[in-house]
């Protein structure tokens, strides 16, 4: 597993979900299920899958917002009821391996940062892509902002 520094572009059509940070486990992926039974509404729109998921700032931040949507190719100019367009684009530190090693995944990339120096963007979102593999596995790619 190989941590990088990357400048990169999300242009994504999803829903918004609210809850608190210690339930995003559990809430994530029923928003991520209702969205994809109306992906079909959405022109333009990849396969792959993604979450965008407000930093928490601080120990007593005990609530927020998050996404589930795809990536689309080009900006959506008419974005289907109950769903939003979002753009990002900046500096992130990136890892990607197995979704059953997501937690490791996340504490691997933090100690890279920590080690190479980053200071973490807590204004932007932290970002994860789902890529099926092979045998039913799925890989995750997780993008931690930073400040350039």
């Amino acid at each position: 597993m190989e941590c990088k520094r990357v400048r990169k572009e999300f242009k994504v059509v999803g829903m918004r979900g609210y809850g608190a940070f210690s339930d995003f486990q559990r809430e994530v992926p029923l928003l991520a299920q209702q969205f994809l039974n109306r992906a079909s509404e959405i022109s333009n729109h990849t396969e792959t899958e993604i979450s965008l998921f407000e930093p928490k700032r601080e120990e007593n931040h005990l609530e927020g917002h998050f996404y589930a949507g795809l990536l689309v190719q080009k900006p959506a100019i008419q974005v289907p009821p109950g769903m939003e367009y979002i753009e990002v684009s900046q500096e992130f530190i990136t890892i990607r391996g197995k979704i059953t090693n997501i937690s490791s995944l996340h504490t691997e990339l933090m100690k890279w940062a920590v080690e190479q120096g980053h200071k973490r963007n807590i204004e932007s979102y932290i970002i994860e892509t789902y890529h099926p593999m092979e045998n039913d596995v799925e890989d995750v790619e997780i993008y931690l902002p930073i400040l350039s």
